[in-house]
């Protein structure tokens, strides 16, 4: 197997841009940036703020967007997933990929794809100690939205050259299958809306969809019950693949602040084959840079594990030990059981949660020149030098 068959995707969470939702929950000008700034230490060796090497950049910018791409594409990465929001009402948070991505000059170094991030939007931007949280958008959307939102999918990315195909198919990925399943009537109406979804991609001439479904969703059906049996559920609506977002909705972190994160590390590898033959479809394992949620609390209130976001941080998450996360994947995919040998990263810019590729003022590109050591970069001799000044700037 040669370096040029791994597929590796990174999600990407696109909060780092003005949006008009955000300016009405927050005030005019709001990103998510500003829990960043105002993070701090919750324990003694706590590690916070972070601080992005690059500044606190507007990711809707398309010459932002190429610097991303630039480090990405050089480090090894193939493909960006947008967490992808789309609500009753329409969109939110798209003008990363919709102005940022897609009017980069070099979005042809990169793939992307849609994650639908069909969760609620909660009120923990920050979170009170307090719950049960506001709710500022429900995640489950009727057939109606439904068809909206992918009409759009299909009008603006499916037929860019850079959109990611898995299989030849185009990849849509879905956050919680149980909300969708709720807010669309159940399986079998579901099932329907899906393949009424993939004869509108045919019609339009862009050819097949893959559907993927995270697999931390696949344990709720709309009733609350555990489903029976999961694979009927799977083969009745039609999906291609299952993947995770990231370690820690599998693995029950023990230890309050801190959990190992070589601890994490070491079970989640044993569920790459757990889940490869727990599930009939591909699954695509997961490599997790790290997990802090702690700057989505707020601030000024006690740390105690109380549930997201007040809970235990990834301790020992150096570029070392992430580099050997990636050599466990890669090691895993050589044995052929993930056809095409392909993984996601969580994450690349989740701040607020500790998990993140992008450059910092501690650790620099070394996240990212892990990937590369491991699989490979795709940076040419002749354009070193020009990437390095813009990698710089």
């Amino acid at each position: 197997m040669t370096m040029a068959t791994y597929e590796a995707a990174a999600y990407y969470f696109p909060n780092y841009h003005r949006d008009k939702r955000n300016d009405a929950w927050h005030g005019e000008g709001w990103t998510e940036w500003e829990l960043v700034k105002r993070a701090e230490p919750k324990f003694p060796g706590h590690q916070q703020p972070k601080v992005p090497l690059w500044g606190y950049e507007d990711e809707a910018d398309p010459a932002v967007m190429a610097r991303k791409i630039a480090a990405a594409a050089d480090h090894g990465l193939t493909a960006f997933i947008f967490d992808w929001y789309w609500y009753e009402d329409g969109p939110f948070l798209q003008r990363a990929l919709d102005e940022g991505f897609l009017q980069a000059s070099n979005n042809d170094r990169l793939k992307f794809s849609i994650m639908w991030a069909n969760h609620d939007w909660i009120d923990i931007h920050p979170a009170q100690r307090s719950r049960p949280y506001n709710v500022q958008a429900e995640g489950q959307i009727s057939e109606k939205g439904f068809v909206e939102a992918t009409d759009h999918m299909i009008q603006n990315y499916f037929s860019h050259p850079s959109y990611w195909r898995v299989n030849e198919g185009l990849y849509v990925s879905f956050y919680e299958i149980h909300s969708l399943i709720r807010g669309l009537g159940g399986i079998a109406e579901t099932a329907r809306i899906l393949q009424e979804f993939r004869e509108r991609v045919r019609a339009a001439g862009l050819g097949e969809l893959h559907l993927n479904v995270v697999v931390w969703g696949l344990q709720i059906l709309p009733t609350e019950q555990k489903i029976a049996n999961i694979h009927e559920v799977l083969e009745q609506l039609g999906l291609d693949s299952i993947s995770s977002y990231v370690w820690i909705h599998h693995q029950p972190q023990d230890l309050f602040p801190e959990t190992d994160y070589a601890a994490i590390r070491e079970k989640s590898q044993l569920d790459y084959e757990k889940f490869t033959a727990d599930y009939k479809l591909p699954y695509y394992p997961n490599v997790t840079m790290g997990w802090d949620s702690s700057p989505r609390t707020v601030q000024s209130e006690t740390f105690e594990d109380l549930g997201y976001p007040y809970m235990a941080t990834l301790a020992g998450n150096t570029p070392q030990a992430f580099k050997l996360a990636l050599e466990g994947v890669k090691a895993f995919l050589d044995r052929g059981m993930t056809q095409p040998p392909i993984f996601t990263i969580n994450a690349w810019n989740e701040w607020t949660e500790g998990s993140y590729l992008e450059p910092d003022t501690i650790n620099g590109m070394a996240y990212l020149e892990a990937i590369r050591d491991v699989f490979g970069g795709r940076l040419q001799e002749e354009e070193g030098a020009s990437t390095k000044k813009t990698l710089e700037r």
